[in-house]
């Protein structure tokens, strides 16, 4: 089912006059309409219902054990996890002994299997880096050495010759091709993962923002409000996976030093589809570029066989999801670095994503931060910052090191 039409159905379980209701049957105090919710302990609570916070609760969640999903928007994944290249990464870009390049490979490989057994739709269809010129084969050896470090030895050295054979619209004087690098349906990705997890018991209630996390004698004490009504609840042990919204909620922490709160940078991307048949078979990326945030402005393609190039660059001090036409040009120019005869008047405004950085606009690459009590000295909570990409290849391999440090 496709993830608007999930997430309506879904909404009409989880309506105004219901959510508290569902909260309440977790524990064993009923809740009274028009008074607030208190009710006895539950054993896991995930805030954010994207990637992260789906995986979390599919690996946690067991019979017997009370697991309660709260997300503050209506429909799950509504940021970051459904606004994004849909790849698979294969883990070539990290620093060497980085939880990115850790968990990307660790996370790719669950997440293939994963998909196999879970009937997710996804293709291992394989990318090429590409290097435009003899001045960039450098940079393609260093990218290679790179992965090879990182555990990534499948890449295979492309020459002038053979890129055309294997992509005639490409232009490029060597390439690396990732036969590992894939893409996947991530809405179905997200829908597989909520069933696990409800298979085993888990709950997910929608409208519904965490306020505050106070740690208690015996877990922590949660509050906040869910479709307008104010509850609160006692809980063993708390995952804050809220995306672009984890520093906020870190913010009304009590307990937690402000020095453990890593600052929050909203970097936008955004992308365009392009219109006709797609010019290629494979995923295509340029090598990227000097003091950037992102890959480069890459061709993906989605399981329909569409092109679509993104994303860029460009940081923010809000959340907007707007895309100017006016980008048009720019990502052409881009683009016909790797493909000279893009035709710009098939370029059409997509849509965008916001990642969620840990390192501002020249700075260098953040890794992952997984926040245990190990580092802020708080049991039974765990705070995930800066889950960017590739964080949705990860996201598998993310929910085991947070079960691991649980």
């Amino acid at each position: 089912m496709p993830l608007l039409a999930l997430n309506a159905a879904r909404k009409a379980l989880h309506g105004q006059t219901s959510q508290l209701a569902d909260i309440a049957m977790l524990g064993s105090q009923t809740w009274h309409p028009g008074s607030a919710l208190v009710m006895d302990s539950i054993d896991t609570l995930i805030i954010g219902a994207g990637a992260i916070g789906l995986a979390c609760a599919a690996r946690l969640a067991k019979p017997g054990d009370s697991c309660l999903i709260v997300e503050a928007e209506s429909l799950i994944g509504s940021h970051t996890s459904s606004r994004n290249s849909e790849v698979i990464h294969a883990g070539l870009y990290y620093a060497p002994g980085s939880l990115k390049a850790e968990l990307c490979r660790e996370g790719r490989e669950r997440l293939y299997a994963w998909c196999r057994q879970h009937q997710v739709a996804h293709r291992q269809i394989g990318k090429l880096l590409v290097a435009v010129s003899a001045a960039e084969r450098g940079k393609l050896d260093a990218l290679a050495a790179n992965a090879e470090i990182c555990g990534v030895h499948d890449l295979e050295y492309i020459e002038q010759a053979r890129l055309a054979d294997l992509e005639p619209a490409v232009r490029g004087v060597a390439a690396l091709l990732s036969p590992s690098t894939g893409i996947i349906d991530s809405h179905a990705y997200l829908q597989s993962l909520l069933a696990a997890a409800e298979k085993q018991g888990a709950q997910l209630v929608l409208q519904t923002r965490i306020e505050q996390l106070e740690p208690g004698p015996d877990g922590w004490i949660v509050t906040g409000r869910s479709a307008g009504e104010a509850f609160q609840l006692k809980a063993q042990r708390v995952i804050n996976a809220g995306g672009l919204f984890a520093q906020q909620l870190a913010q009304r922490t009590i307990g937690l030093d402000a020095a453990q709160i890593p600052a929050l940078h909203l970097c936008r991307g955004h992308y365009f589809g392009y219109s006709g048949r797609a010019p290629f078979q494979r995923l295509i990326y340029p090598l990227p570029e000097a003091n950037t945030s992102g890959l480069g402005i890459h061709a993906t393609l989605d399981l329909g066989g569409q092109v679509r190039f993104g994303p860029d660059t460009e940081y923010l001090d809000h959340i907007a999801y707007r895309v100017d036409e006016q980008l048009r040009e720019p990502f052409a120019k881009a683009i016909r670095r790797y493909f000279p005869r893009l035709d710009s008047t098939r370029l059409v405004p997509g849509y965008s994503g916001i990642r969620p950085k840990l390192a501002g606009m020249g700075e260098p690459a953040a890794d992952f931060l997984i926040q245990t009590a190990s580092d802020h000295g708080l049991p039974g909570l765990v705070n995930l910052f800066g889950i960017e990409s590739p964080g949705l290849t990860a996201s598998l391999a993310i929910a085991e090191r947070v079960a691991h440090n649980l």
